[in-house]
């Protein structure tokens, strides 16, 4: 499926567990004109995750090399890590007319729209919190306590919630992807995004 947007950040961000991951990964391989941005952390892999695959895994002492190197487009410290976006990747697609799917916290994510207010923003919710701890314990990667700090996470994430354009509501993944592409598809046919053929259609009028 094709959409009418490049050179695009797509910024997706949510509550920890609510699926965030999983749907830009599905974006990504969904739209030919999308890449996924692989962030760099200092989290420890869970079972199953593989390096600059899922995450490019660093010590935090590499992490804060690259930050001094200015590696990153943007960075924060989340959960007791810190994640961040590596720029050199970020501003190659974006320059080479591809738009890029990022799932990163609300700090990331308003980071990002500071540096490209025209990005898309999007914040993902799953129906009621019950799911969002149904969902942190069925994934079996953190503890109790862990949980817990997740949700109180949660509560401060939602007040930066009126920073994003749009709010999903991920219920059944075809739904969830279906609204994603709604957003997309009407975001391509904005009139600002569209000058250029604007421009060319009133030139030969």
């Amino acid at each position: 499926m094709k959409i009418r947007l490049k050179g695009v950040p797509i910024v997706v961000s949510a509550p920890s567990g609510a699926g965030k991951t999983t749907l830009c990964r599905l974006i990504a391989q969904k739209y030919k004109g999308i890449s996924y941005s692989v962030s760099a952390t200092t989290r420890p892999p869970r079972r199953n995750e593989k390096n600059a695959i899922d995450y490019f895994f660093l010590s935090e002492e590499e992490f804060k090399r690259w930050i001094k190197k200015g590696n990153l487009i943007e960075w924060a410290k989340v959960h007791k890590y810190y994640y961040g976006t590596p720029k050199k990747t970020f501003e190659e697609t974006l320059k080479k007319g591809y738009n890029i799917v990022m799932d990163i916290d609300v700090q990331g994510g308003i980071n990002i729209k500071k540096l490209f207010p025209y990005g898309i923003y999007m914040f993902l919710l799953t129906k009621n919190v019950d799911i969002l701890k149904k969902r942190l314990t069925k994934r079996m990667t953190d503890t109790k306590k862990s949980i817990k700090e997740r949700i109180k996470n949660a509560r401060k994430e939602m007040q930066s919630i009126n920073e994003y354009d749009y709010i999903v509501i991920n219920d059944t993944i075809k739904k969830t992807l279906d609204t994603i592409s709604a957003i997309l598809i009407a975001e391509g046919c904005l009139i600002e995004r569209n000058s250029l053929i604007i421009k060319t259609f009133k030139k030969n009028l």
